[in-house]
């Protein structure tokens, strides 16, 4: 069964590896979407963020990275997907994210969502968090890859 797991990725952090990988365990394919937003601009382009994903995800097999601009329901029908994994970390994670999967069901001919919970170690990690911590040149390891630490530094100190 093949799923689609979207987000702005912006950037990947341990937390989506984590929810990318157990995704593809219990589904067998994952569609790792990146988000187009043309009305927010983003620490990276959504090239960047594929080539990080790209990079940080070579290894495993089962794993497509694309990108999409609109409704990821309408993603999801251009893809034959009826089905989309959101990652949780707390209780107010589902309170957002209930809403939209609603909608997406009711949608047109509509997606299931199903929800992986965040593991222990992740609960705490965000994308929002690593870019404050990249900003003071912090220890970036507990929420991001290797590379994907280096890129957010590089790219933070030109700014």
């Amino acid at each position: 069964m093949r799923v689609i797991y979207a987000g702005s990725f912006d950037p990947i952090t341990n937390g989506h590896i984590d929810i990318i990988k157990r995704a593809k365990d219990t589904f067998g394919e994952v569609i790792v979407a990146v988000l187009v937003n043309k009305n927010k601009k983003g620490l990276f382009s959504v090239e960047e963020r594929m080539d990080l994903l790209k990079e940080v995800l070579k290894d495993e097999k089962d794993i497509e990275v694309d990108s999409f601009e609109g409704l990821l329901v309408d993603y999801a029908k251009e893809k034959k997907c009826r089905t989309i994994v959101r990652g949780l970390r707390s209780a107010s994670d589902y309170v957002n994210e209930y809403t939209l999967a609603m909608a997406n069901m009711h949608y047109k001919d509509g997606v299931e969502t199903v929800f992986l919970l965040s593991s222990n170690e992740n609960i705490f990690v965000s994308s929002t968090l690593a870019k404050e911590v990249a900003q003071f040149d912090g220890d970036l390891s507990l929420f991001v890859p290797e590379v994907v630490g280096k890129a957010m530094k590089e790219k933070l100190n030109r700014r």
